[in-house]
């Protein structure tokens, strides 16, 4: 009975690798943030290094991405991320969208809560320092024109 139900475990897993979430991936920019805003470099990397992969539309999938259920795990993560902000749509949001997520992003900064610990646990060097954090927010208090 234990290897009826191993073998049924073991099928079950393979099986579902052939359900794999469509990638976050696209190279059309015409609405990105760059072009609307200019971008300190420093704040640049610091949206590339512990932003965009789940606030952007290209995300830098890890190895482990492509094994069902990881896969769908950071598939909802990623769509949960730019439904709160998405860098790479911003000049579709409206000035009062745009207002309540620089708000956001400064209260998140201030209070340390992005990145998320989960992706800082396992993306090295992706927290914020004082100094990133610090840059961040002068940059937002920079940009909070709408």
């Amino acid at each position: 009975m234990k290897k009826k139900i191993a073998g049924i475990i073991i099928l079950v897993l393979i099986l579902i690798q052939f359900i794999q979430p469509k990638k976050n991936q696209s190279k059309n920019y015409t609405n990105d943030i760059s072009t609307e805003i200019k971008i300190p470099k420093e704040v640049q990397e610091i949206i590339k290094t512990s932003c965009a992969d789940c606030h952007s539309n290209n995300t830098a999938y890890p190895w482990y991405n492509n094994i069902a259920p990881v896969s769908w795990f950071l598939a909802y993560h990623v769509n949960d991320g730019k439904e709160h902000l998405n860098f790479s749509e911003w000049t579709l949001y409206n000035k009062d969208q745009k207002n309540h997520i620089i708000k956001e992003m400064k209260k998140e900064i201030k209070e340390g809560e992005m990145p998320l610990f989960s992706y800082t646990l396992i993306h090295k060097n992706t927290s914020l320092t004082n100094q990133q954090s610090a840059a961040f927010l002068n940059w937002l208090e920079t940009i909070n024109k709408y």
